[in-house]
């Protein structure tokens, strides 16, 4: 017997997240224990950084691989790979079919470009050309109604005309499809018939309601990124089933929950913009443990900082205006907006000033100070100069840092251009960078009306305890919770997330003459789908949100607004509820509401969400002496202008009740806690620290 079989460690689930960088793990063994870990991600297969993490996770609980896979239940994997599809503009070559005269919605894109103020802004990259795109003669009314029949004999030469052009996945997307799918339905079959080694997506399956350019654009993105989505997810799956697994693989949405690889692939584009969600879905579990219901989630990884705010205890999910690579995508999203600032951003000078990212060192070669061959100077350098890392106990000890190249790179890209010694010029990068991510948080609270002082900063992710605190001095943040679980907190928040499936269908009439059986029927439809589709998946216990999209006349974008429902039946004084609730949000968010005014009803739409078993966070030993007991050394590092030799301790000797006032250095496994002169941390009663500034 193993010795973790000995141990009542025998059956595990595994949160895997894929980081620009890095790719950390979160073991939960059968005890309830956590382990994390982190493996460089391999850009080009990033299912092998998956492999080799796996790998040595086998080694730690001393089973061989094939044994150890068998003994997990569940792997809960966040995947990048829409995204980095997207960046790279490495997706399918992508073709369309809509209806004839609308071939040039993608680029007419409501007008909206992204800078107002530059009139030579250049469009975004097209994913399919408008010599893939062709018109089909078909029509159908805003009530589903048949105007023009669909000419199967276009429909055939474009398919035609598709295929020798090389195109390897096709987009469908007929007016008012998401109210009758009667057409792109037979598209489907003829595409059968005559191609059925291509990819087909359906906006009505993707994407079942209104407005047009949304419907296109998350239609197109969706055939754009299914091949290698799918690709990636079967290629994966077939790894873990070779090495032995044979366990239940989930994947991580953008909505903030996980489904099965199948669901995935039939819409790819649910897993666009996923990486940052589990960090996000694990902070409201963490902050909720310790009595923080509404706080700023702020993840700094190696290549993206990633800001999300929470009220309430719940992240907000935007279901229209989401934009991601200049493309919008119009399914719901948690709200997270994310700038390139990361431990691999590169710092360079341009027209005389300093600037640090967008652009990335990522994980190959990485920051000079990785010895991989890194040649340009990353905030992570920047932090090696100024001393708040540690090269020899760097990811635990996993890989030791260099000073090898670094002090010279910093000096000659920004100390010398600007006059600058080089712990000035470290420090600039490292005021540069906090500055950046300050702005995004400014970005995101003021949007939502909301005052960043009276809230909580959460800083996870291997970098975010390194510069939270002179963040939230910035912005004038009294506290900031860094969970013990911060390095990998994108993993372990993937095995906090609960299976959901969203449901739209299009409704659209002026509320005073919605017709509540047609209302609820459609809801019934919706939730009758939605919960067999989860109990299939295994989720016996499932609870039901419903909303209904509102706007006021001329508005274009809509409102999720909780639909009140007495015993599951919407009636009219519920109706009357909502279309109150819908003033009142309106008011709350954008300062005014019009009473006077009658919404307009665009859609409803239901989450399904099913329940998984999570892992227990356990309390930490409460402390019997002081945090001295924990100290490991001292070291010199920069603080208020210069340097100074401060005390540096041991983070997994640190218990609930210890406290450490600054300047200090801790250092946990995978991430260092800075505490600058003036601060405080309290350990508390679930290892978490509580820093008070």
């Amino acid at each position: 017997m193993t010795k973790a079989a000995r141990n009542g460690r025998g059956r595990y689930r595994i949160g895997i997240d894929v980081g620009g960088t890095f790719t950390d793990f979160v073991l939960v063994r059968g005890d309830g224990s956590l382990w994390l870990d982190k493996s460089p991600t391999t850009p080009a297969d990033q299912s092998a950084g998956v492999m080799n993490g796996l790998a040595e996770l086998a080694k730690r609980e001393e089973r061989p691989l094939a044994d150890f896979l068998a003994a997990v239940d569940t792997i809960v994997h966040g995947t990048t790979t829409a995204d980095n599809t997207m960046i790279t503009q490495s997706g399918a070559v992508t073709g369309l079919l809509t209806t004839e005269g609308h071939r040039d919605e993608i680029e007419l894109r409501r007008g909206f470009k992204e800078d107002i103020w530059d009139p030579a802004q250049s469009p975004p990259f097209a994913i399919c050309p408008r010599r893939r795109r062709l018109g089909i003669r078909e029509r159908l009314d805003f009530t589903g109604e048949v105007v023009v029949p669909l000419d199967e004999l276009a429909v055939r030469g474009g398919i035609a005309r598709l295929k020798k052009q090389g195109v390897e996945s096709l987009a469908v997307v007929f007016l008012f499809s998401f109210v009758n799918p009667a057409h792109e339905k037979r598209v489907a079959e003829i595409v059968a018939e005559e191609w059925p080694e291509v990819t087909l997506s359906l906006s009505h399956e993707v994407m079942p309601s209104a407005p047009e350019f949304e419907r296109t654009s998350t239609t197109l993105v969706n055939a754009y990124v299914a091949p290698k989505i799918r690709r990636y997810v079967g290629h994966l799956a077939a790894r873990l089933e070779e090495s032995g697994f044979r366990g239940r693989l989930l994947l991580m949405q953008s909505n903030g929950g996980i489904m099965t690889p199948d669901y995935v692939s039939r819409r790819a584009i649910a897993v666009l913009g996923s990486g940052p969600t589990g960090g996000v879905m694990g902070a409201c579990h963490v902050a909720k443990a310790v009595g923080v219901e509404s706080f700023i989630a702020g993840d700094m990884g190696g290549t993206s900082y990633d800001v999300c705010l929470v009220r309430e205890g719940a992240a907000e999910v935007r279901s229209g205006w989401n934009w991601h690579h200049r493309y919008l995508i119009g399914l719901p999203m948690v709200d997270v907006e994310s700038i390139g600032a990361g431990g691999g951003s590169i710092a360079f000078v341009e027209a005389g000033a300093l600037k640090v990212g967008p652009q990335s060192a990522g994980s190959e070669p990485g920051p000079i100070c990785y010895g991989r061959g890194g040649g340009e100077p990353t905030v992570t350098d920047a932090n090696l100069v100024l001393g708040y890392l540690d090269p020899d106990s760097f990811c635990g000890g996993a890989f030791r840092l260099s000073r090898e190249g670094v002090d010279e790179a910093i000096l000659a890209a920004v100390g010398r251009p600007l006059g600058l010694a080089l712990a000035e010029a470290a420090h600039g990068i490292f005021r540069v960078v906090n500055a950046s991510m300050a702005n995004a948080i400014r970005r995101v609270s003021a949007k939502r009306g909301v005052d960043p002082r009276e809230l909580v900063l959460v800083a996870y992710g291997g970098n975010g305890p390194i510069h939270a605190p002179m963040q939230a001095e910035d912005l004038g943040i009294g506290e900031i919770l860094v969970p013990r679980a911060a390095p990998a907190f994108s993993a372990l928040g993937l095995l906090l997330t609960d299976p959901l499936l969203d449901e739209l269908r299009s409704y659209i009439v002026p509320s005073k003459r919605i017709d509540l059986a047609r209302l609820n029927r459609l809801v019934d439809d919706m939730e009758e789908k939605a919960t067999a589709a989860l109990a299939a998946k295994g989720s016996s216990r499932v609870t039901i949100r419903r909303f209904a999209q509102l706007c006021y006349p001329g508005q274009t974008f809509e409102m999720a607004v909780p639909l009140a429902a007495r015993n599951g039946r919407v009636t009219a004084k519920d109706l009357a509820a909502t279309i109150e609730r819908f003033h009142s949000l309106h008011e709350e968010l954008h300062t005014y509401a019009s009473r006077s005014e009658e919404p307009i009803l665009r859609g409803l739409r239901i989450q399904a969400v099913g329940s998984t078993r999570k892992p227990v966070l356990a309390r930490a030993p409460r402390a019997r002496g002081r945090a001295a007991s924990a100290r490991k050394g001292s070291r010199r590092a920069y603080f208020e202008g210069r340097c100074a030799t401060v005390p540096v301790y041991d983070g997994p000797l640190l218990q609930a009740g210890h406290e450490i006032k600054g300047p200090a250095i801790v250092e946990e496994t995978f991430t260092t806690v800075v505490i600058h002169p003036g601060h405080r941390a309290v350990i508390d009663a679930l290892g978490n620290y509580r820093i008070e500034l």
